[in-house]
């Protein structure tokens, strides 16, 4: 009885090995939270994407002719893309026009250009949505030459959002799943915070930001070592 009482008379005095367990215990589970993907940092790589089109069977026959295929100019960093030898005319409102866009394959079920916000400009299209690659439903269209024919190409003109490829174990360790967003931060003398990076998950993909000419020009990229990816 009085041990136990003695207990109860002191209730504010605890321990010190029972501190130092509690206090263990909380620093476990702090670091547990916190090392959540941990492990050796993937290897970001971050490019811009020049202007380009995709292109169809159906177009490529009448552009370059009945059965031709692309032909490999440069392999791309995504395995199995590469920048083709052909290249195309394209045809804008008011019969502005960018001539040489080169073709990236291989090739696509619909065609599509993508643009950065000046080469639309330039061709007199004022109203170029910001979509992800494949959704061209409702965007403008153009007429488009190539060396053995010309089509009018009734929507997918685009300007592509900045996204970033990934495969599952590298989305595992940032935390994301496909269709999140993620930020972007390029830092130098013309630091900029990408807030709207969409993330593509696909088994072959290697770690990539894909961002257009005018999003690399007004960051600096060329000039930055400093990037990192957040989710």
């Amino acid at each position: 009885m009085a041990s136990g009482s003695s207990a109860i008379a002191n209730p504010s005095r605890i321990d010190r090995s029972v501190v130092e367990q509690i206090v263990r215990q909380v620093a476990l589970e702090y670091l547990g939270k916190t090392n959540k993907g941990a492990g050796p940092s993937p290897q970001l790589t971050v490019l811009a994407s020049a202007r380009h089109m995709h292109i169809c069977r159906e177009d490529m026959d009448v552009l370059f002719g009945p059965g031709t295929e692309l032909t490999v100019y440069k392999e791309l960093y995504q395995a199995g893309n590469f920048a083709a030898n052909e290249k195309v005319t394209i045809i804008g409102p008011r019969s502005r026009l960018i001539s040489n866009l080169r073709i990236l394959g291989p090739m696509r079920k619909q065609s599509q250009i993508e643009l950065a916000f000046t080469d639309a400009i330039s061709l007199g299209i004022d109203d170029i949505p910001v979509r992800l690659s494949g959704n061209i439903a409702g965007t403008p269209g153009a007429i488009i030459m190539g060396p053995k024919g010309t089509i009018q190409l009734k929507e997918g003109i685009i300007r592509a959002a900045i996204h970033v490829h990934m495969n599952p174990a590298e989305a595992s360790y940032f935390g994301v799943k496909q269709g999140d967003l993620m930020k972007l931060r390029v830092g130098g003398n013309a630091g900029v915070t990408f807030d709207k990076v969409h993330v593509r998950i696909d088994p072959t993909s290697r770690l990539n930001v894909h961002m257009d000419t005018d999003e690399a020009n007004a960051c600096g990229l060329h000039l930055t070592k400093d990037i990192q990816l957040v989710k």
